[in-house]
């Protein structure tokens, strides 16, 4: 059953070594990142998984407690976990925050293919709801990067109003919305975090008729620092 969740975004100039100067720019949304991860621990669950999307295209991805990651190929030698580094940067990410707000053990890192269907994501969302009886997640997963010209997919006109939708649905936790979200449309909008958010969906119950809504959310970040939509929420049972 999901008791917990929390949802991130996965730059990797979250890592400090990785942004330099420009640090201080991202100190808001570290800390929200870690007021978020740290609210897991508060829901005492059994079991703490980390679900995040592979780096493009690929069959879906279990990795081990241990299982290590590195920030070499964006510039920094930032090394997280003690095994060899097969993490995908959006798990990399997820185990450096977990590391920051001191959260752990976590069971495992699951690699969801970016491309996958919806229902492919309910499901494997459901199973990790499964693993135990109380299980919290950490969901890593950016919003639409054509957000200003700036961005890395340039302007999409539509992509402010889309980002806002998927922010009304992390903050008031509604699986029903994240559930309903189009793969087609969010690829054209750069949305990165789609496929996991889904996962949380399927963890969620959006697929059992009754919404999830023994859960509450809340939004903690809000922001596009650099074009790209960055959303930090929490979810808990209410």
């Amino acid at each position: 059953m999901l008791v917990a969740a929390a949802v991130c975004p996965h730059p990797p100039l979250i890592a400090p070594e990785l942004a330099g100067a420009a640090a201080p720019e991202l100190d808001d949304l570290r800390a929200a990142c870690v007021s978020a991860v740290r609210s897991l621990a508060e829901a005492a669950p059994d079991a703490i998984i980390v679900t995040g999307a592979a780096d493009g295209p690929a069959q879906a991805v279990s990795y081990g407690p241990d299982a290590g990651g590195s920030l070499a190929p964006w510039g920094a030698g930032v090394l997280v976990g003690a095994g060899v580094p097969v993490l995908p940067l959006s798990l990399t990410i997820g185990r450096l925050l977990a590391d920051l707000a001191g959260v752990g053990p976590v069971a495992g890192y699951e690699a969801v293919p970016s491309d996958a269907s919806p229902a492919a994501c309910a499901r494997a969302g459901e199973a990790m709801a499964r693993c135990a009886e109380r299980v919290a997640l950490l969901v890593m997963g950016d919003g639409s990067a054509k957000l200003t010209v700036k961005s890395p997919g340039y302007h999409d006109p539509g992509a402010q109003a889309y980002n806002e939708a998927l922010a009304r649905a992390l903050g008031d936790a509604d699986p029903r919305a994240l559930a309903a979200l189009d793969p087609g449309e969010a690829a054209r909008m750069w949305v990165a975090g789609r496929a996991a958010f889904q996962v949380l969906a399927g963890a969620a119950g959006a697929g059992t008729g009754d919404g999830g809504t023994g859960l509450r959310g809340e939004l903690l970040y809000d922001d596009a620092p650099y074009g790209v939509g960055y959303l930090v929420a929490r979810w808990s049972l209410a």
